[in-house]
């Protein structure tokens, strides 16, 4: 038997229970928003607005309070995404001095697609800068996993894009696709093992992620030219 009381529903302080909603739906609009996925972000943000006009009487005051957060939410993932940030700023001054003077449920909602419309259309006009950020993430969790059996959909995952435009990513901004690249970083950090540590090539090919020993000297000598103990013997001199 429970002992612990019930949580009560917070059904007299709606604000409260539509926030902790909104807080909820947020990792997923960030995701959304990182990987340019406008449908799916405007989906979440309908869901939220959809809680906050059932809050009866209370509603505009809640909505108004409840969009200058999700703004404030969606102007940070845009910035993540690739954004430049003193047009987010720009954007986010002229939308909130607008915001002050409605009053009214429609112009507020045609507000927050104007709003989302905007900050949108800053992320697709600066492609260029979301590889670096969104590789560079993914980049960081390989070389952290390098021990594991990561996967191209699981990395893709944990960078907040899908795993085809991660494809896309990579081959634009390093001329790999993710296996080539994983095995790069496997080569990179065995290299750095062999210099500056006395372990077996059995240790190091299990640190790296290769199956075995063998399959390690076959990809290191691929990609070095020479064996993991030539490197080595030569470079280590």
């Amino acid at each position: 038997m429970n002992d612990f009381p019930a949580v009560p529903l917070l059904d007299h302080r709606p604000y409260d229970r539509i926030r902790e909603f909104y807080l909820y739906q947020e990792p997923a609009l960030l995701a959304a928003m990182r990987r340019g996925d406008r449908g799916e972000a405007m989906r979440l943000i309908n869901h939220v607005l959809v809680h906050i006009y059932s809050a009866g009487e209370e509603r505009s005051d809640l909505l108004k309070g409840l969009l200058l957060e999700l703004v404030v939410m969606i102007s940070r993932a845009a910035i993540e995404a690739g954004a430049m940030q003193s047009e987010v700023l720009g954007t986010n001054f002229k939308i909130l001095t607008e915001l002050a003077a409605i009053d009214d449920d429609e112009q507020l909602a045609a507000w927050l697609r104007k709003a989302f419309d905007h900050l949108f259309s800053t992320i697709q006009r600066q492609k260029n800068f979301t590889p670096p950020l969104l590789v560079g993430k993914a980049l960081d969790y390989m070389r952290q996993n390098l021990h594991l059996e990561i996967t191209r959909d699981e990395t893709a995952r944990h960078a907040g894009i899908s795993p085809g435009h991660f494809s896309h990513l990579l081959k634009e901004r390093t001329g790999r696709s993710f296996t080539a690249l994983l095995r790069q970083c496997r080569v990179d950090l065995a290299c750095e093992l062999l210099l500056h540590t006395d372990e077996t090539l059995a240790v190091i090919a299990d640190r790296c992620g290769f199956c075995d020993q063998s399959y390690f000297t076959r990809v290191f000598r691929d990609v070095k030219g020479v064996t993991p103990g030539q490197f080595r013997e030569q470079v280590g001199k």
